[in-house]
């Protein structure tokens, strides 16, 4: 059987063998200034119950790390021996015993402290660095310096995890966290056409949202990963991705995630040239936005982008990818009126697909006009208008297109 209490012990810190042992060492180097020599062979002995009461140090070390006493994580003292050894008795005890008189316990030393207990103050600080990380990705986008940035917080939000004690609603809390962190990165990874990064963090973000049991981190998660098979030209894996979204309760309990499911869904099919799909998916999406309440919380990653103008985006990308270049330039201009002004990224992706919807129904003079107009400093943004670049040289060689491939050679 073991040490159960232990072992439940472990799984209520989300602690391996080996990180156990990691946090115990460090424990004792606290103590001792010395690290611990605690390998996972001497973990695997108390777990078997091979050790029934681990050295003084040790038990210390554990109690500091899991937050629970050595007997309530299942050790048992030698017979004759008590269960706290005269080292770990609180000093004003041992004082009050040694005088026989109880009120020196008044000046006695202070008892060692009592180990850390993490609490929802140390997430809303973590949730308050993330939504500063994704303003910040709404004004720059796609950049390495995001990524790290991202998967940095969400080591922190672990590394807080394994510090102390805390509740189930703490514990999932800060995987639902660090999950986002992750799917942040895995987010800038494909804004700046970094698709293998971009998979790589999509695996642990999703095992990390699992832990938490954070539907609305799911939802994103495997949003991110359609809209990722989406810039990889693979639709049907897309579809299937953003479906495992779409059957997320969530989206039943909020329209307002049913409505970013179904426009991303639009996004997806319009590679797949099924205009009626396309208007179907985009009428859902308008019309669940409409049922949404607006004055429902919602976490910052949504609420920080997605609204009326990111549908228009979303629709004029559809009908790009559709073959319906006017549809996509009224889609374009409708969704250029909408922008809040702190999402520089997003209207700089709609120009460009503005720029190409009027290069579809060749209007060259006015599609250069827009294509100018754009900051072209988002690796996404750089990559639409290099594909801008290639069409305008194939439907209109000459001085024009001379004239636009000098300024965006010199950008």
């Amino acid at each position: 059987m073991g040490n159960q209490a232990l072992q439940m012990a472990l799984a209520d810190a989300g602690l391996t063998q080996e990180k156990l042992a990691e946090a115990v060492n460090r424990a004792i180097e606290r103590m001792t200034g010395r690290p611990g020599r605690v390998s996972d062979r001497v973990v695997r002995r108390w777990l078997s119950g091979q050790t029934r009461w681990p050295h003084e140090l040790q038990r210390r070390a554990l109690a500091a790390v899991l937050g629970r006493e050595p007997t309530a994580l299942g050790f048992v003292p030698p017979p004759g021996r008590p269960s706290v050894a005269p080292s770990e008795e609180p000093v004003n005890r041992r004082q009050a015993l040694a005088t026989g008189v109880a009120l020196s316990a008044a000046v006695a030393a202070p008892a060692p402290a009592a180990p850390y207990r993490v609490g929802m103050s140390d997430v809303r600080a973590l949730q308050s660095r993330f939504a500063k990380l994704i303003a910040a990705d709404h004004k720059k986008g796609g950049d390495k310096e995001t990524e790290t940035a991202a998967l940095t917080l969400a080591d922190e939000a672990l590394a807080l995890r394994q510090r102390g004690a805390c509740s189930q609603r703490v514990r999932r809390a800060l995987y639902a966290t660090a999950a986002a962190c992750v799917s942040s990165a895995m987010w800038a990874a494909t804004d700046g056409r970094r698709f293998d990064a971009a998979l790589r963090h999509h695996e642990r973000a999703a095992s990390l949202a699992q832990e938490s049991g954070d539907q609305a981190i799911l939802f994103r998660i495997w949003s991110h990963k359609g809209s990722l098979y989406r810039h990889l030209g693979r639709p049907v894996d897309a579809l299937d991705a953003n479906d495992v979204a779409r059957r997320l309760s969530i989206t039943r309990r909020d329209p307002l995630f049913a409505s970013l499911g179904h426009a991303r869904h639009a996004a997806i099919l319009g590679l797949t040239r099924d205009k009626a799909s396309v208007d179907r998916a985009l009428g859902c999406a308008r019309e669940a936005m409409l049922r949404a309440d607006p004055g429902e919380w919602r976490p910052v990653w949504l609420t920080a982008f997605y609204d009326e103008a990111e549908v228009h985006s979303l629709a004029a990308t559809a009908y790009l990818a559709a073959g319906r270049p006017a549809e996509a330039e009224a889609q374009a201009h409708a969704s250029l009126t909408l922008f809040r002004p702190h999402l520089a990224r997003s209207r700089a992706i709609t120009t460009a697909r503005l720029a190409r919807a009027q290069l579809g129904q060749g209007e060259v003079e006015r599609a250069v006009a827009t294509a100018v107009s754009i900051d072209a400093e988002h690796p996404r943004v750089r990559s639409m208008l290099d594909s801008f670049t290639r069409d305008l040289r194939r439907i209109a060689p000459g001085p024009l297109y001379d004239s636009w491939e000098q300024q965006w050679t010199a950008a």
